[in-house]
């Protein structure tokens, strides 16, 4: 690049100016076959595909040739980090997560004690197959490709009640991982009961239809009168803690103490293959959660407008009485008076102006909150039975919450702590972190129950905890969410959205517990006190009773009743002494 410069002068004053002028080199000619190489290249037409001349942009009719749909099968497959299968220690956990969420729910639907068995066997470097059976009440036959070979295919989307899965995507998202990193398809074996005939399955994911493809179907001997037994190949990698497979299907027992699971696992190094079998600590299903319709607290705009277009009821008062939840008569007319329309009218022939109007006097008129028998709360006594079995600590406080509402969908927090025993004393407390009994165990950073334990001032019940840190000191700290819709940040359902009446909830559940805590600790440290100045009497008065009694020349009778006496009398006073504190 060359720079030129040069002086105008006009009248007094002067001006410089300045131009810049870039040296472009000379192109090399190309050599004379190279050059007819170059030309057919780009004189060969592109299959599907309209290419410019050199130098030109690409018109629009172009750029719509070169555009499809996409389903969501084959998004997920390139973007599978948001479904959890981001790595190959974490896409192990997930398999397991959503096969076991699946089994749990079946089992609780049809109202049938849960017994799950969970393997893992290693058939390869860093590649596994996972297996899971549960006693639930099976599969329809016609019904298990769709299930577990299309992604967004379920019955719990469009419910308003509790359940470990939400969207459709779980297990069916594990296939599709198995198959694209194995090249194996699922197998599934499914009965519905003794005199029906197990039906066994292998199939894969048509990623670009989002449809399932059957591969083998048959009838097989099977030893269970029902339930159902999913196999998944896939790459992963296995590795023991409380982030692993191990440390998941522990929490999962915690919180669902109504289950009995036989884990078997993989051997590690020189760790030979485990086996561990979870039993149930109660023998009662929870109650069942109910379906209720939406708050108008929680419906957004958007929706709102769908429903009016999309209602069987005739008349805008009918449609908010029977579709809504806690939409009395009176209250409808409240709304429809507020919004300044008429309560006769088709609600399918509002304008959009009218339905914003609607929209703000659904959240300004005072409505109940939602019913709560859409959720079911672990409850906080078998809570404490179950940290009782997993855990051994000397000190357990369970809070279990009245249930309440964030953007009309009704929620419930559940807190438990165990202390002492044998767990480490000079490190940060230990978190689990669940969502409608799921346990979560990555994006504990993100998570507004990690916050809420970060936020309380633990320091107020005893423990001792860093600016900005978790608490430290030998405790297992449990926060468990139950609602109808878990507010997730992602797909992969890893962390809790933090919403203020979430948080508000959390802390107000940690706080009981802390405070329970602390009386714990201030009375084991009293005992302590206690129990050594004990020591010091029981060690130093004989001392004082023999010299007394050569001072005073007293008998051997004689000082073992003064030592008798100085020790009630400092008994009674250190007992004094205590009460008053």
């Amino acid at each position: 690049m060359s720079v030129k410069a040069k002086v105008r002068k006009s009248g007094r004053t002067e001006q410089l100016e300045v131009s810049f002028e870039a040296e472009v080199p000379k192109a090399r000619k190309p050599r004379p076959k190279q050059a007819r190489g170059q030309a057919r290249e780009l004189a060969r037409p592109k299959k599907g595909v309209s290419h410019p001349p050199p130098g030109e942009g690409r018109s629009a009719a172009d750029m719509a040739a070169r555009q499809r749909d996409i389903s969501v099968s084959e998004f997920f497959a390139k973007n599978r980090h948001l479904l959890g299968f981001d790595n190959p220690a974490k896409a192990l956990l997930t398999t397991v997560r959503e096969a076991v969420d699946n089994s749990l729910d079946a089992c609780e639907e049809a109202r049938i004690l849960p017994d799950l068995r969970i393997e893992i066997v290693s058939v390869g470097e860093e590649r596994f197959r996972v297996l899971v059976q549960d006693n639930g009440p099976g599969i329809v036959r016609n019904q298990v490709p769709k299930i577990f070979g299309q992604l967004l295919y379920g019955s719990k989307f469009h419910t308003l009640r509790q359940s470990r899965g939400q969207q459709g995507i779980g297990i069916s998202a594990a296939g599709m991982y198995g198959m694209l990193t194995s090249g194996r398809p699922m197998a599934i074996w499914s009965r519905t009961g003794g005199k029906q005939p197990a039906h066994y399955f292998e199939l894969r994911i048509d990623t670009q239809r989002n449809r399932p493809e059957v591969l083998v179907e048959r009838e097989v001997e099977w030893d269970l009168d029902h339930g159902t037994k999913v196999e998944i190949t896939l790459a992963g990698t296995y590795k023991r803690g409380r982030h692993s497979v191990d440390g998941y299907v522990r929490q999962v027992a915690i919180a669902n103490p109504h289950a009995r699971i036989v884990y078997l696992a993989p051997p590690t190094g020189e760790a030979p293959a485990e086996s561990v079998v979870f039993e149930r600590v109660a023998h009662e299903l929870p109650a069942e959660p109910r379906e209720i319709k939406p708050h108008p607290y929680g419906v957004e705009l958007g929706v709102l407008m769908k429903m009016l277009k999309s209602t069987t009821s005739r008349t805008l008062r009918q449609l908010l009485t029977s579709e809504f939840s806690r939409v009395s008569p009176r209250s409808a007319d409240d709304i429809v008076a507020l919004a300044g329309l008429e309560p006769d009218v088709r609600s399918s022939r509002l304008s959009l102006a009218d339905t914003e109007r609607l929209h703000k006097a659904m959240n300004d008129v005072k409505l109940l909150a939602p019913p709560t028998n859409c959720i079911v709360p672990i409850g906080a006594e078998l809570l404490e039975r179950a940290l009782q079995q997993e855990l051994d600590a000397e000190f357990y406080a369970v809070v279990s919450r009245s249930p309440t509402v964030y953007r009309g969908n009704p929620f419930l927090i559940e807190a438990g702590i165990a202390w002492g025993g044998d767990l480490p004393a000079e490190e940060p407390f230990t978190l689990y972190r669940y969502a409608n009994r799921v346990p979560l165990l990555y994006q504990q950073s993100a998570c507004a129950i990690t916050k809420a334990v970060i936020g309380t001032d633990w320091k107020n019940y005893s423990v001792s905890q860093a600016r900005g840190a978790f608490p430290t000191g030998p405790a297992i700290l449990l926060v468990h969410i139950a609602s109808a819709w878990v507010p997730f940040t992602s797909e992969s359902k890893e962390a809790i959205a933090g919403y203020p009446e979430i948080q508000k909830e959390i802390r107000l559940a940690l706080q009981e517990c802390g405070r329970r805590l602390a009386l714990h600790i201030r009375r084991t440290r009293r005992e302590h006190e206690e129990g050594k100045k004990k020591s010091y009497i029981q060690r130093y008065i004989p001392h004082i009773g023999i010299a007394l009694q050569q001072i005073l020349k007293l008998s051997d009778p004689d000082r073992e009743r003064t030592v008798a006496t100085l020790t009630d009398v400092l008994e009674r006073s250190r007992a004094g002494v205590g009460g008053e504190k």
